[in-house]
């Protein structure tokens, strides 16, 4: 089993950049697959962007192709999500997420993870 911590998150402008950081409670590296995802009020929680245990990018969403980077640090168990020319709609909740490698399947939604943070909130203005 695996703890995350999320955090990084706050209110910016549109245009605005923030990085995200997730920290695991263990070495993730060959272990977990992990992913970053969003809710907005009153929505589903959606994928943004997932990552292979070796870090290889299995899935980024259209919605935030060009302008988001999911990246991982091995050596700080860290998982990253590099936020650029942020939008209003991009304002939600980011949760980080993690599954074990023997359960890995490359899926983007919310029944692919068992394991959660609990959350960092991203404002974006106009």
């Amino acid at each position: 089993q695996v703890q995350l911590v999320e955090s990084g998150g706050g209110s910016v402008q549109a245009g605005g950049s923030l990085t995200l950081s997730c920290a695991a409670s263990r070495p993730t590296y060959g272990t977990y697959c992990m992913g970053w995802f969003r809710q907005a009020p009153g929505g589903e929680r959606e994928g943004v962007a997932t990552i292979n245990t070796v870090g290889g990018v299995t899935y980024i969403a259209d919605s935030v192709k060009g302008r988001f980077t999911i990246s991982r640090d091995n050596a700080k168990n860290t998982l990253y999500l590099q936020m650029n020319s942020l939008k209003p709609e991009d304002t939600a909740m980011y949760y980080c997420a993690a599954e074990h490698n023997l359960y890995c399947s490359g899926g983007y939604h919310r029944a692919d993870f068992r394991y959660w943070g609990q959350g960092t909130q991203v404002t974006v203005s106009s």
